[in-house]
């Protein structure tokens, strides 16, 4: 079959770009000015027919698709061994002409790890193109990025946790690929490390699926469980815990979600609640302010509000909860730092 067409603008591995003949310098001679004239005329991923990527329909040899995907990432893989063992200048200069990005809508049943076996893509590598910040985030539907070759794909517009963490390890590299990829209509510009993978830490953060503390400073005030209420003084349930802090003190949210409820509530005081995946709810009760907009998109450790003292509340604390199904669960054990 004809080579599938590549449908995103990749730059070399510099910061700084002036014009055609810099690229073709930097760049070498296995890029032609041609190619890179059809890269710049689409500064991002340009629509091809009905999706803006080769779109594999399963992973069967009978689909064309996914056996052009499997071919590209053999070849990829044996140019990477080719680097690895200094039979090639450059891994930029190899890798940028050839990787393409594929993509492929997830069913029910698929998790990133199936995924990652079908394809022989890294797990890593498909979380961090896709922004992925742990394995429950991806729901059946969702519309994933499949590239052509391992590696790691680094946002400039970092958000989360674990693009922090793989950002910082990274950011002395220069050993990387510029490309801009639109996905669901938004240009996302990143550095891809071909080859590179998540490291022990890195791994360990991204499998550890649990919520992150919604604040950086605090003091456990109250636990989850049954207590002595501190306005009735009868037994009641506690269904969340509180945290104590300076009011005004910096609000996180605990995991990417949505905003699906915020107001005022004569018990949770100023309120939040954030819908994450698998039927997960988090709220955040007492707050001095609001930061947040009704049905805003948030990621994990996005500033949502600031610790306050508002509705039932004895001095400035967070009142913290998660649900699953509406059901309370002990958030301490679910926490990550």
């Amino acid at each position: 079959m004809h080579r599938l067409r590549r449908v995103c603008s990749i730059m070399p591995n510099r910061r700084d770009f002036g014009s055609v003949n810099l690229f073709i310098k930097k760049a070498g001679k296995g890029v032609t000015l041609a190619f890179f004239l059809i890269l710049t005329a689409l500064p991002v991923c340009q629509a091809q027919q009905t999706s803006a990527f080769p779109e594999i329909q399963r992973f069967t040899p009978s689909d064309t698709v996914f056996r052009q995907l499997a071919s590209d990432i053999e070849a990829n893989r044996m140019r990477l061994a080719r680097i690895r063992n200094n039979l090639a200048t450059s891994s930029s200069q190899n890798i940028a002409e050839h990787l393409t990005i594929y993509q492929y809508t997830t069913r029910p049943g698929e998790d990133i790890f199936f995924l990652a076996a079908r394809t022989n893509i890294p797990y890593s590598t498909l979380a961090s193109l896709n922004r992925i910040s742990n394995p429950t985030s991806l729901e059946t539907g969702s519309v994933l990025l499949i590239p052509s070759c391992p590696g790691i794909f680094i946002p400039l517009d970092i958000e989360t946790d674990l693009e922090k963490i793989i950002g910082a390890a990274r950011q002395n590299s220069q050993d990387f690929i510029r490309l801009t990829v639109r996905k669901s209509g938004s240009p996302v510009v990143y550095h891809f490390f071909p080859g590179a993978e998540f490291s022990p830490t890195e791994r360990a953060f991204f499998l550890n699926s649990g919520f992150r503390f919604p604040l950086r400073n605090y003091r456990v005030s109250s636990s989850f469980g049954m207590r002595n209420d501190p306005f009735f003084g009868h037994l009641t349930m506690h269904n969340g815990i509180d945290l104590a802090a300076p009011e005004g003190t910096e609000v996180f949210a605990a995991a990417d979600g949505i905003v699906t409820a915020s107001g005022f509530d004569p018990v949770y005081g100023n309120y939040i609640i954030i819908t994450h995946s698998n039927r997960w709810t988090s709220l955040y009760g007492h707050l001095q302010v609001i930061l947040v907009a009704l049905r805003t998109e948030v990621k994990s450790g996005n500033l949502i509000g600031r610790v306050g003292s508002t509705g039932q509340s004895t001095g400035p604390h967070l009142h913290f909860e998660l649900r699953q199904d509406g059901r309370a669960f002990d958030p301490a054990g679910r926490l990550r730092p």
